[in-house]
């Protein structure tokens, strides 16, 4: 089992960067492939990344591609995920999840979830 717990996130503007961390306890975190989610209000939870466990992988939606980087430390039991050139569409709450599934990219897929980070981006 893995307990996931999410921090980094805030209020910012427009353009701005902002780095979520997602720092996991449990066993044997390395094992396990990672996503980000997020869900705006009155919105759906989707995806918006995904990395391999050796992160020799890396999957992003259409929506964040080129914008977003997802990337870990298994030494340190951590993912992240770089969000740069934020827009006021990536306001929702943030959510890292742990994954048996190879690049898993539904919910379905994934096992274990964090409580979620508030990102809020203002015009």
């Amino acid at each position: 089992q893995v307990q996931l717990v999410e921090s980094g996130g805030g209020l910012v503007q427009a353009g701005d960067s902002l780095r979520l961390s997602c720092a996991a306890s449990g066993r044997a975190f390395s094992m396990y492939n990672m996503g980000w989610f997020r869900q705006a209000p009155g919105k759906e939870r989707e995806i918006v990344g995904a990395i391999r466990w050796n992160a020799g992988d890396t999957y992003y939606a259409d929506s964040v591609k080129g914008r977003f980087t997802i990337s870990r430390d298994n030494a340190k039991n951590t993912v992240y995920l770089q969000m740069n050139s934020l827009k006021p569409e990536d306001t929702a709450i943030y959510y890292c999840a742990a994954s048996t599934v190879m690049m898993a990219t539904t919910e379905e897929g994934y096992n274990y979830w964090g409580q979620g980070t508030q990102v809020t981006v203002s015009s």
